[in-house]
């Protein structure tokens, strides 16, 4: 994922706004990013499934969110549309997340150093 961060109130937002379109089609919504600024911004969304993602599920989604945003229109000024699965250092941002990946090795960050650390594997 990118190094832009969505806030958890913003994240929050555009849950709401686009995960009942991404779930309409069979797809969960891993994360969302909105990136850049003055001219144009890039709002990136992640999706998964337990068969995996392809691009013509990519496309599938972005066609079905672009529609959404269109309505909605929630960005000012011009933006981006990237649609993608998390790839491998996806991250756990729900419950369920946590919940699908037990029993398996994960890296964490903390925001907070915990004992002096805040990597753990």
């Amino acid at each position: 994922m990118g190094s832009e961060e969505v806030t958890r109130g913003a994240r929050n937002d555009w849950r709401n706004l686009l995960e009942p379109g991404v779930n309409a089609l069979g797809f969960e919504l891993v994360d969302v990013e909105l990136a850049g600024g003055g001219g144009h911004q890039t709002l990136r969304v992640y999706i998964d499934s337990p068969e995996g993602v392809d691009v013509d599920d990519c496309a599938d989604v972005s066609r079905q969110l672009s529609a959404i945003l269109d309505v909605e229109d929630p960005i000012a000024g011009e933006y981006s549309l990237e649609v993608s699965s998390p790839g491998l250092d996806r991250p756990l941002v729900t419950p369920a997340h946590y919940r699908r990946f037990v029993g398996e090795t994960v890296k964490l960050t903390l925001s907070q150093p915990l004992d002096g650390r805040r990597k753990f594997k």
